[in-house]
């Protein structure tokens, strides 16, 4: 909790500032059954189709902004995302038409790329002994943001309405827009006033500090292009967060279709899937340090295909069971499971390549994306029952967690990696700037 070192006002801010984009992201997800919806015109396929587009716009988000974070730096980055989405989230408000309100979620959606410098940015504050958790903690509490607006943005609106900001019950929405874009804006000055871009200072002002190419000429991005590595944990997180994502949307509507539930009673259930982001993804993270301590490298990558194996197989027994209290019960150890992957995967991500870190943490970073737009896909396209879809998926996830066997170190990188974790625990910060081959 203290905020006395740079490191950890950025912790703090770095969550905050993902809390607020996710907040801003989903604030129309609560408003568009009963107010954005009516208020538009909009039909069933132009919301999901809206919700689709706010999420797969991320996709590309997050691999550009990585870029931009090896380019100038996460302060500057993540200020001028702030920045935009306050824009975006406000304009949005002025939406008046089916094609107007498409655009505005296009350009919310650009939002979600918070996440990626986030961990950029609690990548490079942090030593090795505590990477993980740091990463972690801030990702899981930032993804909070999402189940908040959920009951926050319903009251704005009626606020809006009692104190006179709004003309009618439909037109509540627009006005309570302005509440997140405010909120993203004082964030934007915190975050430039109290943060560096490295332990050291800020890139402008060290240029010895900033993430350069190799010396074979290839630029950042296409390093982290070449590496496998990245691509199986693309994939992995496709198997973690593109589940969550998916399961975030389709827990309340499976509740009240399998069980008979009313929106309410399902509502409230489902919800506690997200709510383990309080701690589940924090020990993922905190278990890939302390399994580090013992094996190495070696050891976090073990423990992400031990941590992805146990989700595949907590929703194949999820989605075969069909006794309330049951069901409740294992989705909460698949949601653990789910959380604690996502923790785990980015507590490897860090030492992939730390010069083209922003590459990596993007492109990772955007398979969860692509994960969540693929479920959804197959779901609309096989038409079978969602707890048949669950099955197939944990299948999926156990075998796409194997991938991750393929996640290897050398052994000058992994001395390297231990000699760096040991100074950590004395109390140093090893600057992230030398590239870790693979085996």
């Amino acid at each position: 909790m203290s905020l006395g070192s740079v490191h950890m006002r950025t912790f703090h801010l770095t969550w905050f500032a993902f809390f607020i984009c996710f907040f801003g992201w989903f604030s129309h997800a609560p408003l568009l059954p009963a107010t954005i919806g009516p208020d538009l015109d909009l039909t069933r396929a132009q919301k999901i189709t809206a919700f689709i587009a706010s999420v797969g716009v991320t996709i590309f988000a997050r691999l550009f902004i990585g870029y931009v974070c090896d380019r100038v730096g996460p302060r500057k980055a993540y200020v001028a995302l702030l920045v935009f989405g306050a824009g975006a989230v406000a304009a949005s408000s002025l939406a008046y038409d089916w094609p107007t309100y498409l655009a505005s979620r296009l350009c919310i959606g650009v939002i979600g790329a918070s996440f990626v410098i986030t961990q950029y940015h609690t990548s490079v504050m942090f030593a090795p002994n505590v990477v993980g958790i740091a990463n972690a903690t801030t990702a899981g509490w930032g993804n909070l943001g999402g189940g908040v607006t959920q009951a926050v943005m319903p009251l704005v609106a009626a606020a809006m309405l009692s104190l006179g900001f709004a003309e009618s019950e439909l037109s509540k929405w627009r006005p309570a827009m302005l509440v997140p874009a405010v909120v993203m804006l004082v964030i934007a000055a915190l975050y430039w006033k109290f943060t560096t871009d490295c332990p050291r200072g800020n890139y402008s002002d060290l240029p010895d500090s900033r993430p350069t190419s190799s010396t074979s000429g290839v630029s950042l991005f296409k390093e982290a292009l070449a590496d496998g590595r990245v691509w199986i944990l693309f994939a992995i997180y496709a198997g973690c967060f593109g589940m969550e994502l998916f399961v975030n949307g389709r827990a309340a509507a499976y509740y009240q279709s399998r069980f008979g539930l009313a929106e309410a009673t399902a509502g409230i259930i489902a919800s506690l899937f997200g709510l383990m982001n309080i701690f589940a993804r924090s020990m993922g993270g905190w278990l890939g340090d302390k399994f580090a301590a013992k094996t190495g490298l070696t050891g976090r990558v073990r423990w992400l295909v031990a941590i992805m194996v146990l989700e595949g197989l907590a929703l194949m027994v999820f989605s075969r069971m069909g006794v309330l209290p049951v069901a409740i019960a294992t989705m909460v150890i698949f949601s653990l499971c789910v959380q604690m992957a996502e923790g785990a995967t980015y507590s490897v991500v860090p030492f992939i390549n730390p010069k083209a870190l922003g590459a990596v943490a993007g492109i990772v970073g955007a398979g969860g994306n692509v994960g969540a737009v693929l479920y959804a896909q197959f779901l609309l396209r096989s038409e079978i029952p969602l707890q048949d879809c669950f099955l197939i998926f944990g299948v999926a996830v156990g075998l796409i967690g194997l991938l991750g066997f393929g996640v290897r170190f050398s052994p000058e990188v992994e001395e390297r990696a231990r000699q760096d974790y040991e100074a950590g625990q004395r109390g140093a910060t090893p600057s992230l700037t030398e590239p870790v081959p693979a085996e």
